[in-house]
C-alpha cells in the first residue's frame, strides 16, 4: 500500500516518515521530495535495505534510528551529508561499517550508533563498561578524525588526539563462527602415536630386579688408585 498524505510530513526542506513498518524507502518520496530534501527522517521503520536514497542528493541530514539495518547496508555518496543517526539497528561489524561511511559520507560530523551491537555501550551491553566503551570511540576517531559528536557526546580534543595516536590499536576482534568449528575439530581429534595398538588381551606386563655395575675410570674405587698403580 502506498504511503498516504497524512503519513508524510514535509516542511522547510525536511521529510519525515516515521513509524510506518515501511521496509524500504518507498518510491513515492524519492520522486516527489527526493532532490528537495536536505533533512530525512525515517525512524521507527523495519527498513533493511536503502535503496532509493540516490535520489536524496542534497541532504545533510539523515534519520535512521529504530530500523533492521544491518551490515549488509550499502550507503550512496553523498558529500553534502552531516549527521547520521543509526541508533538501535543491526549493525556488528564496526570496522566494515566505518569504511562504507568514510567512502560516502566524507564530511560527516556527527555520528550515533547506539544500541547496535558494534558500539560497546553500558546501555545496551550489561557486560561493557566505560573503558571498553572509551576504546571504541578512539578506534571511531582513527577511521573519522573529523567528526565533532560521536553518540551522545562532543568529540574532546583529548580524545581527537589519543584516536590518531592509539587508535588503530583499539579494534576489536571477534573470533568467528567457523573458525571456533574448526578449533573443536582439532581438539576431537585423536592424538598421533607411532606404536600399534594392541589389544588388551595380547599385553604382558613384565616385572624384575636390575643390577647395575660400573667398573669405567670414573668409578668411587679409582679414587683411590695412585699412577703409578695403573
Amino acid at each position: 500500500m502506498p504511503p498516504s498524505g497524512q503519513s508524510i510530513l514535509f516542511s522547510e526542506n525536511r521529510l519525515t516518515y516515521v513509524s510506518q513498518d515501511a521496509l524500504h524507502i518507498p518510491s513515492v518520496l524519492t520522486r516527489m521530495y527526493g532532490s528537495k530534501v536536505t533533512s530525512l527522517d525515517l525512524s521507527y521503520n523495519r527498513i533493511c535495505t536503502l535503496d532509493g536514497l540516490q535520489y536524496f542528493r542534497n541532504l545533510n541530514e539523515l534519520m535512521l534510528d529504530n530500523n533492521q539495518l544491518d551490515d549488509n547496508i550499502n550507503f550512496p555518496y553523498i558529500s553534502s551529508l552531516h549527521t547520521l543517526s543509526l541508533n538501535n539497528n543491526k549493525i556488528s561489524q564496526l570496522e566494515y561499517f566505518l569504511a562504507k561511511v568514510k567512502d560516502s559520507f566524507p564530511n560527516l560530523k556527527y555520528l550515533s550508533i547506539l544500541g547496535n551491537t558494534a558500539c560497546p555501550s553500558q546501555i545496551s551491553h550489561v557486560d561493557k563498561d566505560e573503558e571498553d566503551y572509551q576504546r571504541y570511540r578512539y578506534f571511531v576517531l582513527y577511521i573519522l578524525p573529523n567528526l565533532d559528536f560521536l553518540d551522545s557526546r562532543t568529540v574532546t580534543f583529548q580524545e581527537r588526539y589519543e584516536g590518531k595516536q592509539r587508535g588503530m590499536y583499539m579494534k576489536i576482534v571477534r573470533p568467528s563462527f567457523q573458525n571456533n568449528c574448526i578449533e573443536e575439530k582439532n581438539c576431537n581429534r585423536k592424538v598421533y602415536s607411532p606404536l600399534p595398538a594392541l589389544p588388551m588381551k595380547s599385553h604382558h606386563g613384565i616385572y624384575g630386579k636390575c643390577v647395575y655395575r660400573y667398573t669405567g675410570k670414573h668409578s668411587e674405587g679409582n679414587r683411590f688408585i695412585r699412577n703409578n698403580d695403573l
